[in-house]
Formats: C-alpha cells, structure tokens, sequence
C-alpha cells in the first residue's frame, strides 16, 4: 500500500444474498432506525429496508431522475431525498408511497441534504452553487445564499449546534449557521475536490474525503470544528477518489475510528488520531463504492454502484477485522 503497510487477509466466510433492493447502482445510503436503512439509487427510488434481513420495508416513487443524496434525522419517521430532476422530496414512512412535501427551487442538480437531529430544518445543497433553508412542514424556502464556484459534494449537520459542515468542487470545506445561512468559518482549501463529509457524535470533529487517482489526492482529512479549527491529520492509503468516509461510535475500540470507501473499491478502517489504517475490505465485485453509513459501532453499510447495498462487519479488539456479510 502506499503507506508502507501490507495487508493481511481474513478468514472468508460465505455472504448472504438477499433480493436487491434497488435494480441499479445504490447511490446513497442512510442509517434510520437501529434495525432500518433508508437508499436512494438510478432506479429513482427511495428504499427502507431492514439492513439485518435484507427485507423491503417501503419504496417510494416520485423523482423523475436518479436520486442523488437520502438523509433522515436519527428515529425520525421522515425522510429526504434528493435528485437530478432538481427536486428535493419528504416521504413519511408510514404513510403513502408519494411525497409527503416537496422543496423546489434548485436551478440545478440537487447534492447536499442536511436534517437537523430533531428533523426540524432542512438545508439543501446544489450545483447551482446555492444553499436553501426549507420550512419542513409547509415547503417555503426560508432563505437562500449563493457563492462562486461553490459546487456542493456533500453537506452534514453538526450534532447539537446550529450548525451544517458542506464539502465542495471548489476543494472548501464550509460551515454554515443555519439561524441567518451565511458562512460561519471555511478552512483552507485542499489540493482536491472535496467529495464528502461528516460530523463525529461529540460534534468536535469533521471529516472529509478528497479526490484523486493513482495515490495522488485521494486522501480523508479530520478537521477540528471547535478549537483550533483547523486541518488535524490526513488519512492516506487509497489510490482512487474517496466517495465517502463516517466516524463510527465508539465502543468496540478504545479509540475512535473513521471508515472512508474509494473508487479503487475499498473500505477502510482509520484510527482517528494517530491515522494508523486499521482494517481494510476489498469490495472489487461490488463495483465502485459510493456511500456508507454507520447502524451501530460494528456495522457499516456501503451503497455500490455494482451489487447493490452491501451489510459489513467489523469485529476483534487489538486486530480489527472488516467483513461482508450480506448483500441486498
């Protein structure tokens, strides 16, 4: 690897395969319940599923081209999605199978979903440069700021603050207050688009994935939200874009841990603060990744572009161990 460090390989156990989800390229995926997920991919259909079964819960039809990005506030009954038609759509998930409000106004393809953990406010994200708060029960556009360039990845919101962390084509990594939607802090750029983000639990912390090919780029960045605020530590070892990367919650370590998954089609286990690669999982069969999410402190989901939503595992104490164990 390019870090200097080989690579061991795990025992193989056989994975379970349960009727696809989706029947095309996953292309987001999200954490809902303890037991439930929540995907969006070329098929332009929004999925629930039971992510320990592989059983589909509900599916929902609207969008009118693929959808871009699936988010939901933690045990909320909401969800949101967003699509190439330009649409950003609230479905409840015991109600119908329509939406359950829409947020037009996008000129654009629409690429950051941020929810509130109390799924009170939204805020989207776009190519057009923009950033939109919504009313989420009557689907006014609260506000609506524009910056150059600012072709948004990725947005997140950080846990208890007022506060959403967006990533960029421009290589920016922002934070916006949501309470007047204007820039709070904006780090210093990177040498690469900035692809991704995400938020720790504790809200101190942000992550980052960078593009890249053959080694160059293609690294996570952890960036200090509250101190410093300031670039900590860069997490190097994939050659390809990173398409996405999660802080997982701590417990099955004494430290914490950061997962990214690349285009060269594999998932890798950070430790947060020495940047040391703990684990790493060759998906080559599912194609390229394109999002994961976290259910719990061992177990990842990782949304493909080939093979549908894939159930991972990670296990051990001293020698952590990344696993596929189901597929749907």
């Amino acid at each position: 690897r390019t870090d200097g460090s080989a690579e061991k390989p795990g025992p193989v156990r056989a994975v379970l395969q349960y009727s696809p989800a989706h029947t095309d390229a996953v292309v987001s995926v999200a954490a809902l319940k303890p037991d439930l997920c929540v995907s969006g991919g070329k098929d332009k259909s929004v999925v629930v599923c039971d992510w320990r079964s592989g059983a589909v819960l509900r599916r929902f039809i609207g969008h009118e081209r693929e959808i871009t990005k699936v988010s939901c506030a933690p045990d909320s009954t909401r969800l949101f999605s967003a699509s190439r038609d330009k649409m950003v759509m609230m479905w409840e998930f015991h109600g119908t199978s329509g939406p359950r409000q829409l947020f037009p106004g996008h000129d654009l393809v629409v690429t950051g979903l941020a929810v509130s953990p109390d799924a009170s406010c939204l805020c989207t994200g776009s190519r057009d440069n923009t950033v939109c708060k919504w009313d989420i029960e009557t689907g006014e556009r609260l506000g609506r700021a524009a910056i150059s360039r600012n072709l948004v990845t990725h947005m997140c919101w950080v846990p208890g603050e007022p506060y959403v962390v967006q990533a960029s084509e421009d290589k920016m990594i922002r934070i916006w207050d949501t309470r007047v939607l204007q820039v709070a802090h904006t780090f210093l750029g990177k040498r690469h688009i900035q692809t991704c983000c995400d938020v720790s639990q504790d809200g101190r912390y942000c992550v980052s994935g960078s593009g890249g090919c053959s080694g160059e780029g293609c690294e996570a960045t952890l960036w200090d939200l509250r101190q410093t605020r300031s670039q900590v530590r860069e997490y190097r070892g994939h050659l390809q874009t990173v398409a996405s990367c999660v802080f997982l919650p701590r417990d099955l370590t004494v430290a914490p841990v950061v997962a990214t998954a690349s285009y060269d089609c594999k998932v890798k286990i950070w430790d947060q603060d020495s940047g040391a690669c703990l684990a790493t999982l060759d998906l080559a069969g599912a194609g390229p990744p394109a999002s994961l999410a976290s259910c719990d402190t061992a177990t990842l989901l990782c949304g493909s572009f080939h093979g549908g939503i894939r159930l991972l595992l990670l296990s051990g104490h001293a020698d952590l161990e990344l696993q596929e164990v189901a597929v749907f």
